[in-house]
């Protein structure tokens, strides 16, 4: 895998759980990086403090992604502040819970937009914007967006109805992006499985959980991160899904 030094990077969600995971592991590879944040302002000034301590460049960018203009004026934002950007890394979510007896459309609603439309909105931008020059017979700099998926999602959550319709349909935008955007842009996705457990569950239902997957442990935000590096840096690869789970969507498939 090659050094990020002296790219740039775009990653939603950064100011804590794995979104900052993700940021910090671009940094450590030389990418100065854009922190992107909702409503925890204070969070992501930290992230960037931390991240400029690693020798690289850092910026703050608020937007409230759930409303479509936001979400386009983050990318104007971003730009003014760092100039060209190379990876987008869309990793801010919203996971509210419903089912399918309980969802409202406004709810449904409210989580495409964070968790598939914001995303495309973004990648639109990215590739509508001409990569930064290079020097004259240099390789143009590889632009790549990377989406963060849930291979929960990709099955089936009986209890968080929205967020995996949204999530399905991002992975679909991942592929339909893939194909229109190249060769200009590559276009993958990382589908975590159990990383980070739900503030307050017992270790008993983590124990339970963690039987559901191959493995038969919980993994780790800097698992997801090194996936994120590796579809950044492999510059032949696009279109893909890349499952990081401990095999639990295979699991799924064969015994679900």
């Amino acid at each position: 895998m090659s050094s990020l030094r002296g790219r740039t990077a775009l990653v939603t969600g950064a100011a804590r759980r794995l979104g900052r995971t993700i940021a910090e592991a671009l940094a450590r590879e030389g990418a100065d990086i854009l922190v992107h944040y909702g409503h925890s302002a204070g969070e992501a000034e930290q992230t960037a403090a931390g991240l400029r301590a690693l020798g690289v460049r850092s910026w703050t960018v608020g937007a409230d992604l759930g409303e479509p203009a936001q979400a386009e004026a983050l990318w104007d934002e971003a730009r003014a502040r760092a100039g060209s950007i190379d990876i987008l890394v869309n990793s801010a979510s919203s996971f509210p819970e419903d089912t399918l007896a309980g969802f409202t459309p406004g709810g449904l609603e409210a989580s495409l937009r964070v968790n598939a439309l914001a995303p495309v909105l973004l990648a639109r931008r990215f590739a509508a914007t001409p990569a930064a020059a290079g020097q004259a017979g240099e390789k143009p700099a590889d632009r790549v967006i990377v989406n963060l998926l849930d291979s929960r999602a990709l099955g089936r959550m009986r209890r968080h109805l929205s967020y995996q319709m949204s999530k399905r349909l991002l992975a679909d935008f991942t592929r339909l992006l893939a194909l229109e955007l190249a060769p200009a842009v590559r276009v993958n996705a990382v589908a975590p499985g159990m990383i980070l457990p739900p503030a307050g569950l017992g270790e008993e239902v983590r124990r339970r959980l963690a039987a559901t997957n191959l493995l038969a442990r919980w993994g780790e935000p800097d698992d997801v991160a090194r996936a994120v590096l590796f579809l950044a840096g492999n510059d032949f690869i696009t279109g893909q899904v890349l499952f990081v789970d401990g095999g639990g969507a295979l699991k799924e498939s064969l015994f679900g």
